[in-house]
């Protein structure tokens, strides 16, 4: 066996060694020919190997991803599954499992992908193609089987999808005399201005998303610019954020900072600690996810808004709707487990839906069955699905590129230090257009 890790910390230990492999070792997957391309197809109709597997993912806070590990590994006493808890951060899980693949270490064997890592993740042969009849596709949303596939070839089982929301505290609006949700920002920051007079919201602040320099900003800013009638990339690939709609959408959240709408500490925001703001009464609006949702409804004391809240579609700037990024996950195989038969067949297991549904009495997370979503008694449980598939209705994917990683470092960047007052959006948008257009010419 290679490189048997089990821990996290033993696994950090190589980084030093893996920055050295990655500044010697080339991307190129995306000139990917014929014969390699089949060689990873003769590999997928090839899983062998049983035997124990780690399943490697971000924290499972619900505990709904490990009900379904455990219900496994008591049928399969000699294929157990262990999970690896990667960080929170978008940007650290993929780093951590981009280090394991240039090692061709075999300590990870299942791999949670991000939807917009698959093209890299498969064009650098980090992940295998699955077999075609592996999973029931034709069941799915087939917005999230496009987003598992790379060049028409399945190479991830679609987990579940996500849209974003605004969640909102439905008593503090009734009690400043705002009866309906915000469709606009112009709206928000209205309603805001009257609940904040309230004795009642002492402390608090107005709203907030996920601006710390990570994955999340990249959604945060790609959503602005979208609510605002823009768009980063158009149909043709091509970087576009040198437009009047950027400038608004960016604009819309600089300023968000600089009046003081957004917390100054929300800088640092990532998914949890704006979940953990609202959810301890100290936000009037959210955006966010829809797995908060189980959280905020947790009635063992841990949450303040329970029965306070209710979700809307994200705001829109100006006289544009609100735009969602297209979110969720995928599962994938590494091509250096073992046992590659035991993970291809936990995929399988896990991803049905059989097991998204009971995973639903847990999770807030959106199946990617139709008929989950559709289902009465399933509806009934999490009401805000009809707003949610509104939300999807009206979603952009964020860039479907092989280098995806140097490209939302990019917009972080600028993006980022527009929000900090280091650059003016004009500037930081002229300089994103710059670096995009750079890589996209590569």
């Amino acid at each position: 066996m290679r490189q048997r890790r089990h821990s996290r910390q033993i696994l950090l230990g190589t980084a030093a060694l893996t920055i050295s492999v990655l500044a010697l070792t080339g991307c190129g997957g995306s000139s990917e020919s014929g014969g390699e391309a089949e060689q990873q197809q003769d590999a997928a109709a090839a899983f062998e190997g049983r035997g124990p597997i780690n399943y490697v993912s971000s924290r499972d806070a619900s505990g709904a991803a490990q009900d379904s590990i455990d219900k496994w590994n008591a049928e399969h006493p000699d294929e157990q599954v262990t999970f690896i808890e990667l960080p929170d951060s978008a940007d650290q899980q993929r780093q951590q499992l981009v280090q394991n693949a240039q090692i061709e270490s075999d300590t990870f064997s299942v791999l949670n992908l991000d939807v917009v890592w698959t093209s890299e993740f498969a064009a650098n042969r980090w992940i295998l193609p699955l077999p075609e009849d592996a999973l029931p596709t034709e069941s799915m949303i087939p917005a999230t089987v496009e987003a598992a596939s790379y060049r028409d070839t399945l190479y991830g089982a679609p987990y579940y999808t996500d849209g974003a929301l605004l969640y909102y505290r439905t008593d503090l609006l009734e009690a400043a005399g705002v009866n309906a949700p915000p469709t606009n920002w112009e709206e928000m920051t209205a309603a805001c201005e009257k609940v904040l007079a309230l004795p009642e919201a002492a402390d608090m602040s107005c709203y907030a998303g996920q601006f710390d320099k990570n994955e999340a900003l990249t959604v945060n800013f790609t959503e602005a610019v979208g609510s605002a009638g823009g768009q980063v990339f158009d149909a043709e690939g091509n970087p576009t954020v040198d437009t009047p709609e950027a400038l608004a959408g960016l604009t819309q959240l600089t300023e968000a900072f600089e009046k003081g709408l957004v917390p100054s500490d929300a800088i640092t925001y990532l998914e949890e600690q704006g979940r953990r703001a609202f959810q301890e009464g100290e936000l009037v609006f959210l955006r966010n996810w829809p797995f908060v949702y189980s959280s905020l409804t947790a009635t063992d004391g841990s949450s303040d808004v329970v029965d306070k809240f209710g979700i809307s579609a994200v705001p829109g700037i100006g006289d544009n709707p609100g735009v969602s990024t297209l979110g969720g996950r995928n599962l994938a195989v590494s091509p250096f487990t073992e046992n590659k038969a035991t993970a291809l067949d936990f995929i399988k297991f896990f991803t049905s839906e059989e097991e998204s549904k009971a995973r639903l009495d847990k999770s807030s997370r959106a199946p990617v069955y139709p008929s989950l979503l559709e289902d009465t008694a399933v509806v009934e449980e999490r009401p805000f699905y009809p707003t949610l598939l509104e939300s999807l209705e009206n979603a952009q994917p964020r860039p479907k590129v092989v280098q995806y990683g140097a490209t939302t470092t990019a917009i972080q960047e600028e993006a980022y230090a527009a929000l900090t007052g280091e650059k003016t959006p004009e500037q930081a948008l002229a300089d994103m257009q710059a670096k995009l257009e750079e890589l996209s010419a590569e």
